[in-house]
């Protein structure tokens, strides 16, 4: 078992160590941020000054060790911007994304894993039809579409929900509702085709010969028994849902990681929107190892590995 962390810990620092390398590159060769950020009016002597003040004169790998340097210190650098440290610009976002991401991921699994159990147990019928359908729309509908014609017809035509930013519960039934429909549609799907699978192995007929409900033997053997992937795609797709949020809390002006990420590359912050990268990597890693221990809740034999 420590062995099994341990490996996943080296995987996830290296995966790490790519992402804001690749990051990192991409940011420093879009563009100069003496450009951006200084006004129209400064010199060439001005802008000299800021890129030797944030360093931005040296060699693009100089760059990079000092930035990882700093950043096994627990130090993000300076914001360019905001001139306050780029880690408490993503901080103070990062409980709006997680409440965005939390609710999205509850809503998905409330609505899709029911579902699609009772699609599995009535194979074929009406019902398992009209899910399987909208299951297709649900993953190819963009977020950013879906998010503007829910601003259209429920916040500026009937006036139910407000339709930008972050206050009641009722700011945030729009942003989860669109984040949460693909994982949705791909939860219903994964649930559907692992029943099927669950109940056709020899242990459910045994419970229907003994006289067993269908309902009871859904929802206490073959739901059991097909956790194990429905719970690897819930986890992996949280770290999508992560990513995902850029673009919805960018529709619906959500203050979240997402738009300040989005607003930071605009105005070539780069320290904001590494810590931004940094801190959405971490979440997906901390939630990964914790899926490998209720692995090994859900199935002993992993316990051995």
């Amino acid at each position: 078992m420590a062995r099994l962390i341990l490996r996943r810990l080296l995987r996830a620092v290296a995966a790490l160590l790519v992402v804001t390398a690749v990051v990192f590159t991409l940011l420093h060769v879009s563009g100069d941020p003496a450009y951006i950020l200084l006004t129209p009016e400064a010199t060439a002597e001005d802008r000299a000054t800021f890129r030797s003040q944030y360093g931005l004169d040296r060699p693009l790998w100089v760059q990079y060790t000092r930035y990882l340097g700093r950043l096994t210190q627990g130090d993000f650098g300076q914001s360019l911007s905001f001139r306050i440290p780029a880690a408490s610009v993503a901080l103070e976002r990062l409980p709006a994304t997680l409440e965005l991401t939390l609710a999205a991921m509850v809503l998905a699994v409330l609505v899709s894993i029911p579902a699609a159990v009772l699609a599995a147990v009535r194979r074929g019928t009406l019902f398992d039809r009209v899910l399987m359908a909208l299951t297709l729309v649900g993953q190819t509908v963009p977020t950013f579409w879906l998010g503007m014609v829910m601003i259209l017809l429920l916040a500026v035509r009937f006036h139910l929900f407000p339709a930008s930013g972050r206050g009641s519960w009722l700011h945030l039934v729009m942003p989860a509702t669109a984040l949460a429909l693909w994982l949705t549609a791909l939860l219903a799907r994964v649930t559907r085709s692992e029943m099927i699978e669950a109940l056709e192995q020899d242990y459910v007929r045994t419970a229907r010969a003994k006289g067993l409900a269908e309902r009871g033997i859904a929802a206490r053997h073959a739901l059991k028994n097909a956790l194990l992937p429905i719970i690897t795609v819930m986890g992996l797709q949280f770290g999508g849902l992560l990513g995902g949020a850029v673009m919805t809390e960018t529709v619906f002006a959500w203050p979240g990681v997402g738009t300040m990420i989005f607003d930071a590359i605009l105005k070539k912050d780069f320290p904001v929107v590494l810590a931004g990268v940094v801190i959405v990597a971490v979440g997906f890693i901390i939630v990964n190892l914790l899926l490998d221990l209720l692995y090994t809740v859900l199935d002993p034999r992993l316990r051995r590995a």
